[in-house]
């Protein structure tokens, strides 16, 4: 029996919304994947549409993303699903500017237009280097991209030497969600009551840290007496639910255990004392929003591109992990509780370093989004004016 999908008539509605604009209403478009994806637009869409007065359009494949509810009048979003009405739309769009964090643009199901001179625009998600967590050739079909520091900048264009690319418009930009972050004023220092609080917030894969230790290690810190969230990555609950089943039966009891999904909310990145991770990128966001270090299971690292050597740069994630707190093996996990307390008593001399390497790592802190809104608004006053 063939399912019907409950959004189809949704689906085709917001399409022959959105196509039925002028061009200059869907002059600058974004694309979002997921409801996470606006978290790292939210600076850029703040200044475009506040500051510089534009109007936007929001496309996204999600039926709960938050944007769709938006009382931002110069915002129009519209549900396009994932299926083939994406795929056609795609492939025939009309606008001048599209803003995505998707990689792999012309690998798989996204496409560049085939009948309009689109400008296509890459917004990191990560703080990661471009080489090794990410698949060969996952930015080699963006006009512009932003970068999120000089490491980005080197690799890309070291890429395009190694492989004969036209280059590609690189831009000074930042990172919108360590922005967000900073300005949610966490407090440098955690209350007393929270010392011995815990988020475990790693990557995921089959190599990774929860997917393969993680039941050990939360027993390991609940039995030591620390308070322990556990913040898996969407991918993790989608494609492993039966460790997020096992967490729940094991600890979902637990009042000093909390499975925490939504990785939009702030609750556990403020509350905790200490981070533990694997080579998730969020282990920088966090240290470079908080000052707090990390304690890093040094699990097999995460690689997408087996030619990542091919570039010169050893990626940011590793040489990172070293200065930004400590590493311990994954045969190691008894000696956590220990490992948690140096860093406790070495806390301010981390934070100084942390921030010495934040500023020579991330570019216009705290201005990303008037930096990366100003560059959208130029490049889509610059495209040509005969689209119709």
């Amino acid at each position: 029996m063939k399912i019907l999908n409950p959004f189809q008539k949704y689906e085709e509605k917001e399409l022959k919304r959105f196509e039925s604009l002028d061009i200059n209403e869907k002059s600058i478009v974004f694309y979002a994947e997921d409801n996470y994806t606006l978290m790292h637009f939210e600076p850029i869409l703040h200044e475009l549409t506040t500051n510089l007065g534009r109007h936007v359009c929001y496309l996204t494949s999600s039926p709960t993303d938050p944007i769709l509810k938006t009382e931002n009048k110069m915002i129009k979003s519209f549900y396009i699903g994932d299926g083939t009405r994406r795929t056609k739309l795609f492939l025939t769009l009309k606008a001048k500017v599209l803003v995505m964090t998707m990689p792999d643009l012309e690998t798989f199901h996204i496409k560049r237009s085939k009948v309009y001179p689109v400008h296509y625009i890459y917004v990191f998600h990560s703080i990661v280097s471009t080489h090794m967590v990410y698949r060969k050739g996952a930015f080699d079909n963006y006009d512009t991209i932003l970068c999120v520091g000089k490491h980005h900048v080197k690799e890309i264009r070291e890429t395009e030497q190694v492989y004969g690319l036209k280059p590609k418009n690189l831009v000074e930009h930042g990172y919108g969600r360590l922005d967000s972050l900073i300005k949610h004023n966490f407090s440098l220092i955690v209350p007393e009551k929270y010392k011995k609080n815990v988020l475990i917030a790693p990557s995921w894969g089959q190599n990774a840290l929860l997917e393969n230790h993680g039941l050990e290690l939360v027993k390991i810190l609940l039995k030591n007496n620390y308070c322990v969230s556990v913040r898996p990555h969407p991918v993790t609950v989608k494609k492993w639910p039966k460790i997020i089943k096992l967490l729940k039966d094991n600890f979902g009891n637990n009042p000093n255990f909390i499975l925490e999904t939504d990785i939009q909310r702030f609750d556990s990145l403020q509350n905790s004392q200490f981070m533990i991770s694997d080579w998730s990128g969020i282990a920088l966001e966090h240290a470079f929003s908080t000052g707090r270090p990390i304690l890093y299971i040094d699990v097999p690292r995460k690689i997408n591109n087996n030619d990542y050597e091919k570039i010169s740069y050893t990626p940011i994630e590793e040489i990172l992990r070293e200065k930004l707190g400590c590493i311990i093996s994954p045969n190691q996990l008894d000696k956590v509780p220990e490992k948690l307390e140096f860093l406790y008593q070495n806390l301010e001399s981390f934070k100084k370093q942390i921030f010495q390497i934040r500023s020579e790592t991330i570019f216009n802190l705290g201005r990303s989004g008037e930096v990366g809104s100003k560059l959208i608004a130029q490049i889509a006053d610059e495209q040509r004016q005969d689209l119709n």
